[in-house]
């Protein structure tokens, strides 16, 4: 079993910045990759950015084409962690984000679909 849990969102105003946390429990070694989604009010839950937790894509990043510029993602594999970091932070950008795992194949890896493992979510709201 794998528990994941989010931490670091909160009220910030637009132009701020965040860094959210993830630390992963458990069977961690079965995960191929760890990702953020994030769902706004009376949204579906969007991709946000993905790492390749194993293998020999380990460590390669992925983005969402609308976060690039602005959002990084990272992993301390040692603690079994992964964090998101947001810069200039914008009104659309207030949503639940989620910290998932699994073992998704690149065609599954910027989808729901692709994980096993989820977080109850950190909100982030984005208002002056």
């Amino acid at each position: 079993q794998v528990h994941l849990v989010e931490s670091g969102g909160g009220l910030v105003q637009p132009g701020g910045s965040l860094r959210l946390s993830c630390a992963a429990s458990g069977n961690t070694v079965s995960f191929h990759a760890m990702a953020w989604f994030r769902q706004g009010p009376g949204k579906e839950r969007d991709f946000v950015g993905a790492i390749r937790w194993s293998g020999g894509s380990y460590g390669t990043t992925y983005l969402a084409d609308s976060v690039k510029g602005r959002f990084s993602i990272s992993r301390d594999r040692a603690n079994r962690a992964v964090y998101l970091q947001i810069d200039n932070l914008q009104v659309e950008d207030t949503a639940v984000y989620y910290c998932a795992a699994g073992r998704p194949i690149r065609s599954t890896l910027e989808t729901v679909g692709g994980y096993v493992y989820w977080g109850q979510g950190t909100q982030v709201t984005v208002s002056s």
